[in-house]
């Protein structure tokens, strides 16, 4: 009989890419998900993972295995919702991904939230991208997600996927003490051209929005550094290499030397909590909603009307 724990690492890699990404997101040490896939070919007498430079690829058995684990863990996540709800008490395993700012500005509070209201509850905590997020939820790797989208760029919800507005994440215009915008009340967006940008590098939703919107209002944004984290993004800028357009969620005290000025209009962000409709019973997803909606006025933003 095949063990349902090898079978959920061999899924794990399928849906992260990676032995080390897999063991990140289920708690383990790559050895021990490498020992898991190990004990499985021996099981099967097949090999599931071929080596390809530093990565591996999942064989076509191993890819015929996948589509069975996620059947048997669909199954066993069914069995285990029905169990909690009938107890009516969140409990067991919950697996969160979140976005960075998220991660630091919101999942703090709400995990601290939940462990202190509902000891059984074991809620662990993965910061992704949130477009990935997104797909890890309906494929099983993850219970919940907190993900974001602008007015740009839709989050799209598969099928199977359910969906709940936390709240609306503002963002502001930060520029250095001393420049031009610093003094005003509002800037608009037919103001920004000739300015040079300080942004998340290409792919990620923030540096799709500047392009996009500068565009639309007739410019083409001069970025002229990259920086993955906000806090180097703020850095940059109070350093007075340029200016930026940075969330509130997450991004702390401004330092000296750092001013923010409104945009008008101010761009939003909406920020959502994403679950697969199967899971949709569970005391601990219902509490983990509240715990999320509960925090967020503390993180300076609107909530959802």
């Amino acid at each position: 009989m095949l063990d349902l724990q090898r079978l959920r690492a061999l899924h794990a890699v399928s849906v992260h890419g990676t032995v080390g990404a897999a063991a990140v997101a289920l708690g383990y040490t790559s050895s021990a998900v490498s020992q898991q896939i190990a004990k499985l070919e021996r099981e099967t007498r097949t090999v599931l993972l071929e080596r390809e430079g530093r990565s591996v690829r999942l064989t076509d058995e191993a890819h015929r295995l996948v589509s069975a684990a996620q059947e048997l863990l669909a199954i066993v996540e069914r069995a285990e919702t029905e169990l909690e709800e009938r107890r009516g008490v969140p409990a067991g395993r919950l697996t969160v991904a979140a976005f960075a700012s998220a991660a630091r500005g919101l999942m703090p509070s709400v995990l601290a939230d939940l462990a202190r209201r509902h000891p059984a509850l074991d809620a662990r905590l993965t910061e992704i991208d949130p477009h990935l997020s997104v797909d890890l939820v309906a494929k099983g790797a993850v219970d919940l997600a907190v993900a974001h989208d602008w007015d740009i760029a839709p989050l799209p919800a598969p099928a199977g996927v359910e969906q709940a507005v936390i709240g609306d994440d503002l963002c502001d215009l930060l520029v250095p003490e001393g420049h031009p915008f610093a003094g005003r009340t509002a800037v608009r967006r037919e103001e920004l051209g000739g300015e040079r940008w300080i942004s998340p590098p290409p792919g990620r939703v923030c540096h799709e929005w500047l392009v996009r919107t500068l565009r639309a209002a007739g410019h083409q944004p001069e970025i002229v550094h990259r920086a993955d984290e906000n806090p180097t993004l703020v850095a940059l800028v109070a350093a007075g290499l340029g200016i930026a357009l940075i969330p509130r969620l997450g991004r702390g005290p401004l330092p000296d030397g750092v001013v923010e000025v409104p945009l008008d209009p101010m761009p939003v962000r909406r920020v959502y909590a994403l679950w697969r409709t199967g899971a949709a019973r569970r005391p601990a997803i219902a509490e983990t909603v509240r715990a999320l909606r509960g925090h967020w006025p503390g993180v300076r933003a609107h909530t959802p009307r």
